[in-house]
């Protein structure tokens, strides 16, 4: 498990708070890794243990995944919802006169 001292720090690196970043954050821990794993070699048990914590964290959408970014759809924002629901409000409301 000594492989794992250098694995396990890459899913502790925090994503960006900036949206643009993103991309340049997922490609340079795209880029660590496909250099980590050609250059030591870990052992297999080391690459499953470190492979099966990446996919964990990323199903689940936590903040700390690397690879994909989870929330809501860029063309969708919390505004529409509260423009939508002022609208049918008032919709209701005239319907009502």
């Amino acid at each position: 498990m000594y492989c794992l001292q250098w694995l396990i720090p890459v899913l502790l690196v925090p994503k960006p708070i900036l949206p643009a970043l993103h991309f340049n954050h997922a490609l340079f821990m795209g880029l660590y890794l496909v250099a980590f794993f050609l250059e030591r070699k870990p052992c297999t048990i080391c690459a499953a243990v470190f492979i099966i914590m990446l996919v964990l964290m990323c199903q689940n959408c936590s903040s700390n995944c690397a690879f994909v970014t989870c929330g809501p759809h860029p063309s969708e924002s919390p505004h529409d919802d509260v423009v939508s629901q002022s609208t049918q409000h008032m919709s209701t409301h005239l319907s009502n006169l």
